[in-house]
């Protein structure tokens, strides 16, 4: 979802008039959306854009950078967008600003909500999206917005989103709860109004297995993770909407409720997007980003030292520390070495 970590946040108004998406054209299923890399969408047709990046392929499009420059009269400040409450986007997003600020850009993260992150960016306001969840969570933007966004390679191709409960309750599937509700107080924990995971729960999850007499509530990531830890220390039975990879899962022994009737999501992958024109305004920038490559276990250990040890307070310093334990990272990245 998908670690904070992991996966993502959104602002109700907005998301809701994203799920009124428009279906326009899009980009292949490639690793570089049907384009050459750091371009424009080459797929203009009519149909669901965001199924079109069902097929996350990390690596694909990856080259060594080393003959690439910043060009003399480019503009080096780089706006990156991660969403609140997500911490694997906010892994990703200080990352990528590590290494872009490495190679000479001058980076800012800023934190928003997902739907206002995907309008920003569509708009040209800010210059990248790090963490969209697809071909499921983050359908609804992709489809409203795609048509205004450059794919730049999918670095993360695992994600799910979840409900999930402590291994000590009794709960073993989402249908459980249903008969099982008062062992849960009668409530299923959820995050922001506008994310991707709380419209599935919502349009999904709950009517398809009966959960109507249970109080979903939402609020935040933060307050979820709250519930999740007071619950936990007093050996209490509660139920979160979470994702993976989170660095929850390494803290907390949990229980992903088995999801038989598919009703979360299918197979997804972590995307970077960018606004229109991004890959010719900065196309070794465009190309870093299709280079990085993470999997599961840097993912974790990344958002547990941002969560953990520094308490979402300086992720930056908290990357900086991560490197230093992973000294060729960056180097690889910009040799093309995860392809």
């Amino acid at each position: 979802m998908t670690t904070e970590g992991i996966h993502k946040a959104r602002t109700v108004i907005v998301a809701m008039a994203a799920a009124t998406a428009l279906l326009v054209s899009g980009c292949s299923a490639s690793n570089t959306g049907g384009q050459e890399v750091g371009g424009g969408s080459s797929d203009k047709g009519s149909g669901d854009i965001a199924s079109k990046y069902a097929d996350c392929q990390p690596g694909e499009g990856v080259k060594d950078t080393a003959s690439m420059k910043i060009g003399a009269d480019e503009d080096k400040k780089i706006t990156i967008t991660k969403f609140a409450g997500w911490a694997d986007g906010a892994a990703n997003a200080h990352l990528m600003k590590a290494i872009l600020d490495k190679a000479g850009y001058q980076t800012e993260v800023k934190t928003l909500d997902a739907a206002p992150a995907y309008t920003a960016v569509a708009q040209g306001n800010y210059d990248v999206i790090t963490d969209a969840e697809l071909p499921s969570t983050h359908k609804a933007y992709i489809n409203k917005y795609g048509d205004k966004l450059e794919p730049q390679g999918c670095w993360y191709d695992n994600p799910t989103i979840e409900i999930a409960v402590p291994t000590y309750s009794p709960a073993k599937s989402i249908g459980d709860l249903k008969t099982m509700a008062g062992k849960y107080n009668n409530e299923i924990i959820g995050i922001e109004d506008g994310a991707g995971e709380t419209q599935t729960m919502q349009d999904s999850t709950i009517p398809k297995y009966g959960l109507q007499d249970l109080e979903f509530k939402t609020s935040s990531s933060a307050a979820m993770l709250r519930a999740l830890d007071t619950a936990y220390k007093q050996k209490k039975n509660v139920a979160v909407t979470l994702w993976t990879p989170h660095w929850a899962y390494q803290k907390y022994d949990l229980r992903k409720l088995e999801d038989p009737k598919k009703a979360m999501s299918a197979k997804e992958g972590l995307w970077d997007f960018t606004r229109t024109g991004f890959g010719k305004d900065h196309p070794l920038a465009a190309q870093l980003m299709h280079n990085m490559v993470l999997d599961e276990d840097q993912m974790v250990e990344l958002e547990s030292v941002m969560v953990e040890k520094y308490g979402d307070k300086n992720p930056d310093k908290a990357v900086a520390e991560w490197l230093s334990k992973h000294p060729d990272f960056v180097d690889k990245v910009a040799s093309g070495g995860f392809a």
